[in-house]
């Protein structure tokens, strides 16, 4: 259990598709994936105390502006739905 908490991990942004029956389209969704970078491995003492709060501040700030690309990216793509669903309804 132990390097389960030593832990580091990252979020990085990942383009899905999803169909949409309403509009009878393929639309893009984004959503953010955690990536396990891998265990500190034995470390101990005030050193392991500084790389858990550097590992803690490199996850909370990928979280940070990857959940900016995505918030970001889902709107782009929002929009693009629309006027796809627009173009798809008048054909």
């Amino acid at each position: 259990m132990l390097p389960f908490l030593l832990s580091g991990c990252i979020y990085l942004p990942r383009t899905t598709v999803i169909h949409d029956p309403q509009c009878h389209i393929e639309a893009r969704h984004m959503v953010l994936q955690p990536v396990q970078l891998g265990a500190l491995g034995h470390c101990q003492g005030q050193g392991c105390a500084e790389l858990l709060v550097a590992a803690g501040a490199v996850a909370a700030a990928s979280a940070v502006v990857s959940g900016s690309i995505v918030i970001v990216g889902n709107m782009a793509y929002w929009f693009e739905k629309q006027g796809r669903c627009l173009v798809q309804a008048g054909a």
